[in-house]
């Protein structure tokens, strides 16, 4: 009989209370699985189908000198996912860690006794076997038991196998059993694994030192996002969690670091989305003598060296659309991007209350505060944006949003700083950093003028950071880089919460 798990038929309730009842009865027969302390897996079920199909290849290839074919003697560990017994023999599937394998179980090869006792275990447990490998009569490699043993007692039901854990809001509260049902989703978090060590190989072998800074912080500075607060009861303080990595990676430049970087976790007040969740990675990096410029050619070149890497092409399809990293990536500015997908010239903009004439002709909403330099944002936002779908640097951004960057000398209502966006997204944030501590003190104090008039992201002046930059800091590039929009980007995921192993959610209780 095939064994299959409908929930219908016994609420889960039920099923947990039978299961506790069978633990109960291994229990008083000596056999609690919970006291076995370790298992020696030989093999996973990746590498017994690799090497069987080696010794194959092998034996045809010596055929003619008729030897005795070797056996392949292993042991593995997993959980039973399903179960056909028919008398007294049973195929069981077992998953480990990188997949699954098939077992042949045998009464008469592991014993009367351990027999009967495996028919009544359940699927979700976790057993070792040991055993040789062999290929059944439909071709499946598959382990010939010789002992089995129950390792771990499973005491809640996996959802029905067919249907799968198919709620999503579920499936990101239970990841544990997301990643047992849904394979393809285990392949997700490898390869974003493999996405981060290939950006640290790349940076390790352009020179940059990996590092680590606070993230409690007093001065939650280097991004306009609100901040987490809390409080040290120790030193009676209130503190934040850090926004970004900035202030202290450019501390290091100071110190005489040339070429830093951190990727960590940042926390940000904010809502949630397809793109946005309040506690994500982010990977800073600085170098000093260069400028925004050698910040978009290392981009363009550690993105390309991370998807030749991972996906083994510098083509990523996304929803449909694809992006060629292989490609030169284009460089526009601000500016001739609203002038070329809003059809607005912003170098005929002179004033403040003449870009807020243009904002309320074509429906942009705007705060008071906001000047000149910040509508050109939102016009970039609102018409720009969305047609940036290949790889491209916007560069050139108005001095109101950009209190960290140098301005460019031949035109300081602007400064040395892009984004690169992908897909209409915005994946990195890069400028050629102000070193001006007299420049830094006026740009800190316009931003805490914007404190004062209620704006909750805006910087206070973090006055050891200003120690530093007059002890004096190097002409330096920075940029930092959203790991998890790149892992979406790279793996074809929807969403961010499907590239992050536990994402916020809402308490339930």
């Amino acid at each position: 009989m095939e064994e299959e798990i409908v929930e219908n038929e016994q609420s889960v309730s039920e099923q947990v209370k039978v299961r506790m009842d069978k633990l109960d009865e291994l229990k008083k027969a000596g056999k609690n699985p919970f006291e076995i302390t370790k298992y020696d897996a030989s093999e996973n079920s990746e590498q017994i189908k690799a090497v069987f199909a080696e010794m194959e290849k092998a034996a045809e290839e010596n055929a003619a000198e008729d030897k005795e074919a070797e056996k392949y003697n292993v042991s593995i560990a997993g959980r039973i996912m399903s179960r056909r017994i028919m008398g007294k023999a049973a195929f069981v599937d077992i998953q480990d860690g990188k997949g699954r394998i098939q077992s042949y179980v045998r009464r008469d090869d592991v014993g009367e006794d351990v027999y009967a006792d495996f028919k009544k275990w359940d699927i979700g447990d976790i057993v070792g076997i040991k055993g040789f490998v062999f290929r059944t009569k439909t071709g499946e490699v598959s382990v010939h038991a010789t002992s089995i043993v129950l390792l771990t007692k499973s005491l809640r039901p996996l959802p029905e196998k067919f249907h799968g854990l198919t709620n999503t809001d579920l499936r990101y509260r239970q990841r544990y059993v997301d990643l047992i049902m849904n394979p393809e989703v285990k392949d997700v978090f490898k390869k974003r694994s493999a996405i981060i060590s290939a950006v640290r190989r790349y940076l390790g072998e352009q020179g940059f030192m990996e590092v680590e800074t606070p993230m409690l912080v007093s001065n939650a500075g280097g991004a306009a996002a609100r901040p987490f607060e809390t409080h040290f009861n120790a030193l009676d303080e209130d503190l934040k969690l850090r926004i970004s990595l900035e202030l202290y990676l450019k501390r290091l430049i100071v110190g005489g670091f040339d070429k830093v970087f951190e990727i960590g976790r940042v926390f940000r007040n904010e809502g949630l989305d397809t793109r946005h969740n309040p506690e994500f990675t982010l990977m800073e990096l600085y170098q000093a003598y260069t400028d925004y410029h050698g910040m978009m050619d290392l981009t363009e070149k550690m993105y390309r060296y991370v998807a030749e890497q991972v996906l083994g092409t510098t083509k990523i399809v996304y929803k449909g659309t694809e992006m060629d990293l292989g490609k030169p990536f284009e460089r526009i500015t601000m500016v001739d991007a609203v002038k070329k997908y809003a059809g607005l010239d912003w170098n005929e903009v002179k004033t403040t209350e003449q870009a807020k004439e243009l904002a309320k002709k074509h429906n942009i909403e705007f705060e008071e505060r906001h000047k000149k330099g910040d509508i050109l944002s939102l016009f970039f936002e609102e018409y720009a944006e969305k047609h940036l779908l290949q790889p491209t640097f916007v560069m050139d951004h108005p001095v109101e949003i950009s209190p960290l960057t140098k301005k460019k000398p031949e035109n300081p209502e602007y400064v040395e700083r892009f984004e690169f966006f992908m897909n209409g997204w915005e994946m990195a944030n890069a400028y050629s950093e102000l070193n001006d501590p007299v420049d830094q003190r006026e740009r800190f104090k316009a931003q805490e003028e914007l404190l004062a008039q209620g704006d909750e992201e805006a910087n206070r002046t973090d006055e050891d950071f200003m120690n530093a930059l007059e002890i004096g800091m190097p002409p330096t590039g920075g940029i930092g880089f959203g790991i998890d929009r790149m892992c979406m980007l790279l793996t074809g995921a929807e969403a961010i919460r499907d590239v992050l192993l536990f994402p916020t959610m809402k308490n339930i209780d």
